[in-house]
């Protein structure tokens, strides 16, 4: 009788077994690290390749530490109400008529808009399509005369007739076209004053400029009378907001990316000057407007959230964020948006924000009200200051 087989001994098919898992296990091993060093290495290889290379901004501007209003709102959300809403897409700055009630705004589907005031921001707030510039309105003016001057991102300075006709004031300043038409304001003189943000840069590129750390903005001039364009400041780091002194002897002008605004002389014995307004601001800051009472109301588009002042200190995490903006698209790094305002002399006084608020661009004070423009949001952001005031800090008490 034959013997039993040796189910301990080793068969030709366990072996086979055996050795179809090695090879199996080997594979899947070979294949998880391809599949993890491949796009390590790409991106590595990207890296490297990209002709992008942000510069170090100025390390006596990058070293210096946030000065606190002395008196704030942080839960500025709460007690605001969201006027025309889904009647606005971006609304990027406000400016008010008080002659007619309207407050106008620019948005980002190219429409300037028109919302007649009323006590409550319920409803469409007699929202109207005014003028459609075909292009990205954003800051913008009022002339006595009741015409609007727009600084138009995708077209330069324009003027806005009280009919809704469009003209091009100017696009270029000493043959250099402008990219990122942004702040302005009109002087009693009627010589409009304005920023090209960028002069590398579009408004849908702006992002690059940030993360590239190089100071392509200028000041410009604009005389109606004469059709005349000069160059004021030139080397600025994301010019923005634009707002003439109540006095007409200076010209405030934002430097977004370095929290900062500062003061050029347009008038006396000190014109053509530049001094500091005010630093080392708790957010970046965009639009200004002077409210006829003393203080200056600035837009804050986000706070100094340690992601952001980590890559404005080292230029290869800016790389490595423009290389994201490019091939992925602009992670969520901004909160605690909202508005401050400052006084005469460039004291912070107080400080309006929410977590929850981002890429907040504007703030005009209108009675007892402030109302905010936006990059993104549908809607203007209106808050009563007396129901939701701002309180002494800690560190103010």
């Amino acid at each position: 009788m034959p013997k039993p087989a040796n189910l301990n001994s080793s068969s030709p098919t366990r072996s086979s077994q055996k050795t179809a898992k090695t090879t199996t296990s080997t594979f899947s091993w070979h294949l998880s690290f391809i599949t993890l060093i491949l796009p390590i290495t790409l991106a590595s290889i990207l890296f490297r390749l990209d002709p992008f290379q942000p510069a170090h901004f100025p390390a006596d501007v990058m070293s210096r530490s946030i000065t606190a209003a002395p008196a704030s709102n942080d839960k500025m959300r709460g007690g605001s109400e969201a006027m025309a809403e889904g009647h606005v897409d971006g609304p990027e700055d406000v400016v008010y008529d008080a002659a007619t009630g309207f407050i106008y705004t620019g948005c980002s589907d190219g429409w300037i808009k028109r919302i007649m005031l009323k006590e409550s921001a319920a409803g469409d707030s007699g929202v109207q399509n005014f003028v459609r510039s075909e292009g990205r309105p954003l800051g913008v003016a009022l002339h006595r005369n009741g015409e609007l001057i727009v600084a138009d991102a995708d077209k330069g300075l324009v003027k806005v007739t009280r009919d809704g006709k469009i003209e091009l004031l100017t696009d270029e300043v000493e043959g250099l076209k402008f990219k990122l038409t942004d702040g302005v304001d009109i002087a009693e003189d009627g010589i409009i004053y304005f920023t090209d943000a960028s002069y590398k840069y579009s408004f849908k590129d702006f992002m690059f400029d940030v993360l590239e750390g190089k100071p392509y903005g200028r000041l410009i001039s604009y005389d109606p009378a004469t059709s005349l364009t000069s160059l004021l400041v030139s080397n600025l780091y994301f010019a923005n907001g634009v707002a003439v002194s109540p006095d007409q002897q200076f010209v405030i002008f934002c430097e977004s990316i370095l929290r900062r605004c500062r003061k050029y002389y347009i008038k006396g014995p000190k014109k053509g000057s530049i001094e500091k307004f005010v630093e080392n601001m708790p957010g970046y800051p965009d639009n200004i407007h002077y409210d006829g009472e003393g203080l200056y109301w600035i837009g804050l588009s986000t706070s100094p959230t340690y992601g952001w002042e980590l890559a404005l200190r080292y230029p290869i995490i800016r790389k490595a964020l423009a290389m994201i903006v490019k091939y992925v698209g602009k992670p969520d790094m901004e909160k605690n948006g909202g508005a401050v305002s400052v006084d005469l002399e460039g004291n912070l006084k107080a400080h309006y924000y929410d977590a929850h608020f981002s890429l907040i661009s504007s703030a005009i004070k209108i009675g007892n009200h402030l109302y905010c423009g936006s990059l993104h949001y549908p809607f203007i952001i209106r808050l009563d200051l007396n129901k939701y005031p701002a309180v002494p800090t800690a560190a103010a008490a």
